[in-house]
């Protein structure tokens, strides 16, 4: 009998790879442990996702800058942040970056999806994931991801990206068409890095994705087997234990950093000069 696919996301990968015990709390602990408080970086993300998503339903002739700023003002939301006071600033700031990003959009291009979930199977895995939103150029096809984080994105960063790799193989086995070209679109510095994928990089991500579900297998299997949960999907401690969702759950992460404020990913405002 053929061996069943391991079916899998971009993000259930990497959680396995960052920590295996996040991942069974994540995925195998039935029920869930709770996760912690929701984080303000990620409430800024959402809204600018959810706006720019909207904003390509609208008819054509709606799809201006102050539709996507209203869309943002509709869709906010406070969580994460320190006060109602942080919140309506990042309102602002998001605000401002989605209206100058559309600014910059040519309305009646297109998408070929938005929000689009998209998959391929490998030898050993059936792949699915959402993208942000599928461009055509020309004959081909580009995946976009947005991106509201600190610093602007890079080529590197492009190239690295797992989950951008996997979504070219899913809009090329999904949509039928060719697409090797991903892009970063970093919204606060209105900067686009990209890279475009060979299929000797695409294979490389796919054998790094495969090896990451192999071990995935064999952890399963060993706990299947009666193997010590800790021994079968050990902790790995370090800084990332300050944000981790299931810190309440886990005594390691919680010896390993100190938890960290739920706003505290956003860039630090600047110091007003004393007069």
């Amino acid at each position: 009998m053929p061996k069943r696919l391991f079916s899998c996301t971009p993000s259930k990968l990497a959680t396995f790879a960052d920590c295996p015990r996040r991942y069974r709390f994540a995925y195998l602990t039935r029920p869930s442990p709770p996760k912690g408080p929701p984080w303000a970086h990620n409430t800024v993300g959402s809204a600018v996702h959810a706006a720019l998503r909207s904003w390509w339903e609208l008819p054509v002739e709606k799809r201006t800058p102050a539709a996507a700023r209203q869309l943002l003002y509709s869709g906010w939301s406070r969580a994460g942040f320190r006060d109602d006071e942080q919140a309506a600033q990042w309102r602002a700031k998001a605000a401002a970056w989605i209206t100058d990003y559309v600014a910059e959009l040519d309305p009646t291009d297109e998408p070929a999806g938005t929000e689009r979930t998209v998959g391929a199977t490998t030898e050993a895995l059936a792949l699915s994931g959402r993208v942000d939103r599928i461009d055509r150029r020309g004959d081909e096809l580009v995946v976009v991801d947005y991106k509201t984080g600190r610093v602007p994105s890079t080529e590197d960063e492009a190239r690295g990206s797992p989950a951008l790799a996997l979504y070219v193989l899913g809009v090329r086995r999904t949509l039928r068409r060719p697409c090797t070209r991903v892009e970063l679109h970093h919204l606060p510095s209105g900067t686009v890095a990209a890279f475009e994928h060979t299929d000797r990089s695409l294979a490389n991500h796919v054998r790094r994705a495969e090896d990451i579900a192999a071990d995935i297998g064999t952890a399963t299997e060993a706990l299947a087997a009666g193997a010590d949960v800790d021994e079968a999907f050990p902790p790995v401690p370090g800084q990332q234990c300050s944000w981790c969702d299931f810190r309440s759950s886990c005594p390691t992460g919680q010896a390993a950093a100190p938890a960290r404020e739920t706003w505290s990913f956003l860039p630090p405002e600047p110091v007003a000069a004393a007069e």
